[in-house]
């Protein structure tokens, strides 16, 4: 088990989550589903599946202090702040490095930080499985979820033939991966049988994720190799990453070697899983009155159907003859979109950002 590690990807700004989530404090920082935190509930699904001093999280600056806050049991040392977003590749080979220094053999999984996930039992089963996949090859492994509508939200996984079997579980080769699809092309997909949603759940070995990087990210990799040399020279890695991690190349980890690669394999999951993308998403958790209105918080609907309320600090929202909004209402801020415009709250927050009079409200 000590050959096993996790690094959990947090460093997200959750923008579409505005009022509610901030810089400092974002969607994995918030209990947007469940009773706890999204990135406590990442740790703690967990389990003795992985000892907690092989967990590691990779979030910014400006949310270390909140991830020390909702994971108080995580050593200091393993929650490891990104000065600048390099794009998802750079986390990997940060996440490489990291787990390289503690044992180069080992196994390491990529996981989000705010996938919301009921049956945490299934899903160690099903990570546990991914882990063994990777120990026994120099696959890159990932787990593809069962999609159960034609989702367009989402990118896919296309199956291929079944390469190896564990423990009953059919291991398959991946064909290729597609990007978030049109209604018509998720339908087909949907139909075939043969793809999986990219929930961006990965594990290798440090040896397979490395070559991976040489192979396929050369530029990338040297970058990484400096950092990585400063670390044997006894160079404290704050000041290697101030230094040299805003020089590496800025590239996903899909697009870099996922998607060329040809050892690439995927299973399918076991257990539910809901990426909570935007604020619809909460519908799918809460339940609704005889109107279809869903409630965090305090609020009365009168003649209103089809709408979601998030209140906070006791204060009541009222609604009154209106269908299909989105209201979210903060000690600071209250937001009121449509419910099919959610994904403009993103463009929302970027004009924020851009104005002098509201940078605080980030």
């Amino acid at each position: 088990m000590s050959d096993r590690y996790i690094v959990i990807m947090a460093g997200g700004k959750g923008e579409r989550f505005w009022p509610a989530s901030r810089l400092k404090r974002p969607k994995h920082l918030l209990p947007i589903v469940g009773d706890k935190p999204m990135l406590t509930q990442t740790v703690d699904r967990l389990g003795s599946l992985i000892p907690i001093e092989n967990i590691f999280v990779i979030t910014n600056s400006e949310q270390v202090e909140g991830v020390h806050e909702v994971c108080p049991n995580l050593p200091e040392a393993n929650v490891v702040a990104e000065p600048v977003g390099r794009d998802t590749a750079a986390a990997v080979g940060l996440a490489m490095l990291l787990v390289k220094r503690q044992n180069p053999e080992a196994t390491l999984a990529m996981l989000p930080a705010d996938a919301f996930i009921k049956n945490s039992e299934a899903f160690q089963g099903a990570l546990d499985v991914a882990f063994k996949a990777a120990e026994a090859s120099a696959n890159l492994v990932t787990i593809g979820i069962q999609p159960t509508e034609p989702a367009t939200g989402y990118g896919y996984i296309n199956r291929g033939e079944v390469c190896d079997t564990i423990e009953g579980r059919e291991v398959f080769k991946v064909k290729q991966f597609k990007e978030k699809p049109d209604l018509e092309t998720a339908k087909e997909y949907l139909a075939s049988g043969e793809y999986f949603w990219n929930a961006g759940m990965f594990v290798w070995s440090v040896a397979a994720i490395e070559g991976a990087l040489s192979k396929y990210t050369p530029v990338l990799k040297t970058g990484l190799d400096e950092i990585e040399s400063g670390l044997v020279a006894g160079k404290e890695l704050k000041d290697l990453l101030e230094e040299l991690y805003p020089t590496l190349e800025k590239i996903s980890v899909d697009f870099a070697i996922m998607e060329k690669a040809d050892n690439v394999v995927t299973m399918a999951s076991t257990f539910d899983w809901d990426d909570v993308g935007a604020w619809p998403a909460i519908e799918r958790h809460f339940p609704k009155d005889e109107s279809g209105n869903v409630c965090d918080g305090l609020a009365v609907f009168e003649d209103s159907s089809d709408n979601i309320v998030v209140g906070s600090n006791g204060h009541l929202v009222g609604l009154v003859g209106v269908e299909g909004l989105i209201v979210v209402h903060t000690k600071d801020a209250t937001l009121v979109c449509k419910k099919d415009e959610a994904q403009k709250i993103k463009a929302l927050v970027k004009g924020l950002g851009a104005s002098g009079d509201y940078k605080d409200l980030l």
